[in-house]
């Protein structure tokens, strides 16, 4: 038996492709390229990308395409996993994508498709954080917040294979509109997202603030942690804020699953202590005293690398 796969990790931003070792979770080769894709013909200039992050990813490989067993990719939206297909990606204008018919007939090998957070949550369980737990569910907090669940030692997914959504759980009846269409979901308060447009929007009307931005007006995590370490008020007072309300999500989800571990993850989460511990702290708070007795809440320990191990592992 083959005992390497390819995981690909597609995000917003960046594609990210490692050669691993699925016996142990080691990433023995990886490429990563931009995404790139701004325009109408997303799925075509989409895959022309993924193909290329691929090959880079082999060349920079000791082992070639006849020892790898398979190709696994999570991608960011609605996917129908028994047939490889990225139905829907909006915000990378591409609908209707057969990766597995694409890809496999390019490699000459199988492909499995699912989504993004979900092949984290397995990277994470498998070889990370979640080592060890029957029961987690991990939350990734970026540009929206998307959880994967384990039950019973595997990936759960729900009758329509979308659980997990917990960015749209609403926490604000009536609130601010969501990406999806709603209004008032978790996301629109406390993904990393809502906290660079809160920050941004009070500099705007004058308020006063050691933070950096950069020319073309993004806000790094490692700003907000340099502004947190300077004791910057405002930058304080919109992690506050986001804090409060991803802690209601967590909360509930404690409340209605009874998970043993929450494993939070993305670059705020992990750059910046501040937002973790408060998160941590109010979640406990807000739960119901029995299972929040019993909680563990941690962070990722896979970085960058849990979408492709987990990937890898489909």
């Amino acid at each position: 038996m083959k005992k390497y796969s390819i995981g690909i990790d597609l995000g917003g931003t960046k594609i990210l492709a490692g050669i691993v070792n699925t016996q142990t979770g080691e990433v023995i080769a990886h490429a990563k390229k931009r995404t790139k894709v701004q325009s109408r013909k997303g799925s075509d200039i989409l895959i022309k990308r993924v193909i290329k992050t691929i090959e880079k990813a082999l060349e920079e490989s000791p082992v070639s395409i006849d020892e790898i067993e398979k190709i696994g990719i999570g991608v960011p939206g609605q996917v129908d996993r028994e047939n490889g297909i990225l139905i829907s990606a909006p915000n990378l204008y591409t609908y209707d994508l057969n990766f597995k018919k694409i890809l496999g007939e390019h490699f000459g090998i199988d492909v499995m498709v699912s989504n993004d957070v979900d092949v984290a949550t397995i990277g994470e369980h498998k070889f990370g954080a979640g080592m060890g737990y029957n029961s987690a569910v991990c939350v990734f907090v970026g540009t929206g917040v998307g959880a994967g669940i384990i039950q019973n030692g595997q990936i759960w997914t729900g009758a329509t294979g979308t659980a997990g959504e917990i960015g749209h759980i609403v926490v604000a009846s009536g609130g601010r509109p969501c990406a999806c269409g709603g209004s008032g979901c978790l996301e629109a308060y406390a993904s990393r997202t809502a906290i660079e447009k809160k920050i941004l929007a009070r500099l705007k009307k004058g308020h006063n603030s050691s933070i950096e931005v950069s020319e073309d007006g993004v806000i790094r995590s490692k700003s907000i942690k340099d502004a947190v370490d300077n004791k910057d008020e405002l930058v304080i007072g919109c992690l506050d804020e986001a804090a409060e309300y991803l802690s209601c999500g967590l909360a509930s989800v404690v409340n209605f699953l009874n998970p043993e571990v929450i494993i939070l993850g993305g670059g705020l989460i992990e750059a910046v202590d501040y937002f973790f511990n408060l998160t941590v702290k109010k979640t406990k708070a807000k739960a119901l005293p029995v299972p929040a007795k019993e909680l563990n809440i941690i962070k990722t320990k896979l970085g960058d690398f849990s979408g492709i191990i987990g990937a890898a592992n489909l």
